[in-house]
């Protein structure tokens, strides 16, 4: 049964090349969903698919790409919006 999740990343997030590493590991995963930035500075995403995957997108946000540095991963449960492709808003 697919997992959907919402996720809030904190720290140095933007600026860093977030979204588009997150959109690049979630094709490479098969997750949908989405990724933007907030006015706060942190990202927040939405992933849904296979449990397996989402958990392995979640574990990738607390390290995120070379250059951020996380401070902190937020993750919900949340519903599926039966997104079939990942996007950067």
């Amino acid at each position: 049964m697919p997992r959907a999740v919402d996720v809030t990343v904190t720290g140095l997030v933007q600026g860093v090349f977030f979204r588009a590493e997150t959109q690049h590991e979630a094709h490479r995963l098969g997750v949908a969903g989405w990724v933007r930035n907030e006015p706060d500075g942190s990202v927040a995403a939405h992933f849904e698919g296979d449990p397996d995957a989402v958990e392995a997108m979640v574990a990738w946000c607390r390290q995120g790409p070379r250059r951020a540095r996380v401070d902190g991963v937020d993750v919900r449960d949340a519903e599926r919006s039966g997104a079939t492709r990942f996007e950067v808003d």
